[in-house]
């Protein structure tokens, strides 16, 4: 719409817009604005829910502009209120110091089922997860089996692959951008596995999310998302993530709070 200021379309659906794909525009908003440099770290608040069929207005604001580094803030906008502030970072490649500790020893993708099939939740929520099955741009596959228990004392934890719906563009923007619409999948989910507590139970949402993207984002085939939530406190759960490619490097790194209310009785 002018230099610094884009219109999103969230497109149709039912219940809350998923926060994900706010985030994901956020970037493409950012990337539009930044001439040199690959998206290595973003910092986000989920202010409040946002609405389908509601076009989202994105507004850049352009931190610094630096030799190596480049900031940009982004807030979404939907019927006039802030929904959602996004601050991000591009870097210019550079040769410096490395290491990676181990990719977690998991089974492959191939034959694994659908993650959202095997999750533990009511009868009576199979219809809307086929749906959401369906319609998902990410497939999803889970390592673990359903029944599986955390023990007394460990952090529950998720193993799953997911892969984008098709070819992506090579487009270093959109892998970007779909990398982190699929990095705010499940990450309550994992948070509620020792509490034996399914989707339409609490209210639960995202409050804040970062990803730290250790190499130039791609998202071509493959990715295994491990994430585990090390401590839960005052309704308030943290999350934290990894993913890595099949080749075993760990490409990104993700952090998240999320709020799970259980209803009073």
């Amino acid at each position: 719409m002018d230099r610094d200021l884009f219109l999103g379309d969230p497109g149709a659906g039912e219940r809350r817009l998923f926060g994900g794909l706010v985030a994901a525009q956020c970037v493409v908003a950012a990337y539009r604005t930044v001439e040199e440099g690959a998206l290595h770290s973003l910092h986000a608040y989920f202010l409040r829910p946002g609405k389908h069929g509601v076009p989202i207005r994105y507004v850049v604001y352009r931190i610094r502009d630096g030799r190596s580094f480049t900031t940009r803030d982004v807030v979404a906008y939907q019927s006039g209120e802030a929904i959602f502030n996004l601050s991000c970072s591009f870097v210019r490649p550079e040769e410096g110091i490395a290491h990676q500790g181990p990719m977690p020893d998991v089974p492959g993708p191939d034959g694994l089922p659908e993650w959202e099939m095997v999750r533990p939740d009511r009868a009576d929520e199979r219809a809307m997860v086929r749906r959401w099955v369906r319609d998902s741009p990410i497939e999803v596959r889970s390592c673990d089996a359903p029944d599986r228990q955390t023990p007394a004392g460990d952090a529950p934890t998720r193993r799953v692959w997911i892969r984008a719906k098709g070819v992506l563009p090579d487009d270093p923007m959109v892998h970007a951008a779909v990398l982190t619409y699929a990095s705010d999948m499940g990450l309550i989910a994992t948070a509620r596995i020792p509490h034996g507590i399914s989707r339409g139970e609490p209210t639960a949402a995202s409050l804040d999310h970062a990803i730290w993207f250790h190499h130039p984002p791609r998202f071509d085939g493959w990715l295994l998302y491990t994430s585990e939530s090390p401590i839960a406190h005052a309704a308030r759960a943290l999350i934290l993530g990894q993913m890595h490619r099949e080749d075993g490097t760990r490409i990104a790194s993700v952090a998240q709070e999320g709020l799970i209310r259980v209803p009073r009785g």
